[in-house]
């Protein structure tokens, strides 16, 4: 007896796997229907899924809008102090223009190296193979465009007009591997600044090499590079970019200051040509006729 039940479960066993194979095989192969306990099994496991899903969902959601509502507060929080010193910093600016044009007023000086006028343009070619160099822009002489005049975004400078025709102009970027292009500027200290030139780009670390600075002089990461206006070409004051960090030649004599843009140079669709409004000295007294400093 015992020999019999151990056969009938051996067989009930090879009669299961062999069912199991079949719905298996069955169930593979491609169908245009589901046999009905398939949709019953999927319909029923899609109404658990679905009824489990919504509330864990809600409640997911909820604490993930307590979350946003936070950090919604915080950053209230710091806009509202920025905004506080943004207004504060307006009015300071305000009286020190106010009392710089007094000044002014007093010592007859109209003009200053400050000074230009803008023309706003838009990027309307650029070569993939020069993506990094040029830019093509649809203003041009009969808007008053001229050579070595400065191109700017909203977040700073990116370089100058190199060539120009009647409707469109050339612009080289400051990202372009010229040791000709030397752009006169000044790192901005508290006690006092420091002057150097913008010449060469590190393309592997996305970085400004300003050159000639002193060895003595004392330049900080985070401090800010504008034009100098003493190039000739360039007003003073246009945003270059920020130190990230500094390093000394090999013989000790000059310090080079990477800077960090503030413009980006890869996306520009719309920029801002800046004409110097103050007189320009005569080329041959800025230069030697080998290099150009802006």
């Amino acid at each position: 007896m015992p020999q019999f039940f151990l056969n009938k479960r051996l067989i009930i066993l090879l009669v299961s796997i062999i069912v199991l194979v079949a719905l298996i095989g069955f169930s593979l192969r491609e169908r245009d229907k589901l046999t009905w306990p398939e949709q019953f099994v999927k319909d029923t496991t899609g109404w658990v899924q679905s009824l489990v899903s919504k509330p864990a969902g809600y409640i997911a959601g909820f604490f993930e809008n307590l979350q946003d509502l936070q950090n919604t507060y915080e950053e209230n929080k710091e806009l509202k102090s920025r905004v506080e010193k943004m207004a504060s910093l307006e009015a300071e600016v305000q009286a020190l223009q106010k009392d710089n044009n007094e000044l002014r007023e007093i010592l007859g000086e109209k003009k200053s190296l400050r000074d230009y006028q803008t023309q706003p343009a838009t990027v309307i070619g650029r070569n993939p193979d020069r993506w990094h160099e040029m830019i093509i822009i649809d203003k041009g002489n009969l808007k008053g465009i001229k050579k070595n005049m400065a191109v700017i975004t909203a977040n700073g400078l990116i370089g100058k007009v190199k060539s120009v025709s009647q409707f469109s102009s050339t612009v080289q970027l400051l990202s372009a591997m010229d040791p000709k292009n030397r752009i006169s500027a000044v790192i901005q200290g508290k006690k006092s600044d420091v002057y150097g030139f913008v010449q060469g780009f590190d393309d592997k670390e996305k970085l400004l090499l300003v050159k000639s600075i002193p060895s003595g002089a004392k330049v900080e990461k985070g401090q800010t590079v504008t034009t100098s206006g003493l190039g000739g070409v360039f007003p003073e004051g246009l945003l270059i970019g920020k130190v990230v960090d500094v390093k000394t030649d090999q013989y000790g004599l000059n310090q080079t200051a990477l800077v960090k843009p503030g413009a980006d140079f890869y996306d520009i669709q719309n920029v801002i040509i800046i004409k110097r409004s103050m007189t320009q000295p005569a080329k041959k007294d800025m230069s030697s006729g080998k290099e150009e400093e802006l």
